[in-house]
């Protein structure tokens, strides 16, 4: 899968003005698994939300396999699946079952179907006993794993994670960073979690909306550290 990130300058049109996100550059994604680290407010949450979306640039653009989320949104959403930091933001059934079955309703018609393939996920990743409990009484971490099961539901290309570690405690941010780093799929990791972007292949330090650091993960987590003021 490749993403491309190209143009003058990536801008966003905000209520106070377009704000750049991105300042000239051409970057490509093709790498399995590629972390994206730096400082709140340095724009690398809302590149992330371009790949599938969620924003759409107002100058610039973004290609996913040679699709354009602003344009071609349905065919990018086939191919991209979103975790949020919170994962109240996806968990919108009262079960656990209901949910994963809201993620499969566009690839599997049947009712009966859906819900036996809703178990199946939630047996996969220890959730089966939870089918029909309330999405309220989980865990912070079991909120989370839920979340990434509806993503991985559908069986996207890509797995865009917007920092799927920072609400838990540590055990689970081991428990999904393992998930997260196993799976097939490619990964784009949105993370201030250090010691989970440096296990990558890629490492994108963003500062000011520039690309100020791209190569080997564990590198490009020295080369931020490095740029922190004591």
């Amino acid at each position: 899968m490749s993403i491309v990130f190209e143009g003058a300058g990536l801008t966003v049109d905000t209520p106070d003005g377009s704000r750049v996100v991105l300042a000239p550059t051409t970057l490509e994604l093709a790498e399995h698994r590629i972390a994206v680290v730096g400082a709140n407010g340095s724009g690398k949450s809302t590149l992330a939300r371009m790949i599938n979306g969620l924003v759409a640039p107002s100058a610039g653009r973004v290609l996913v396999d040679g699709f354009d989320p602003a344009r071609d949104g349905r065919e990018v959403r086939r191919r991209v699946g979103f975790c949020f930091t919170d994962p109240a933001a996806q968990l919108v059934m009262p079960t656990c079952a209901e949910d994963i079955e809201l993620s499969l309703r566009r690839t599997v018609k049947d009712a009966h179907l859906r819900r036996q393939r809703a178990l199946q996920v939630l047996e996969r990743h220890g959730l089966v006993d939870h089918a029909d409990a309330s999405v309220h009484t989980l865990s912070g971490g079991q909120k989370q794993l839920l979340a990434l099961a509806g993503v991985l539901a559908v069986e996207p290309s890509v797995v865009i994670a917007d920092e799927p570690t920072t609400l838990l405690d540590l055990a689970n941010t081991r428990r999904i960073g393992d998930l997260l780093l196993g799976l097939e799929q490619q990964l784009v990791l949105v993370t201030h979690d250090l010691d989970l972007a440096a296990r990558c292949d890629r490492g994108i330090v963003v500062a000011d909306a520039r690309v100020v650091y791209d190569g080997p993960a564990a590198a490009a987590v020295d080369h931020y550290v490095a740029s922190v003021p004591a």
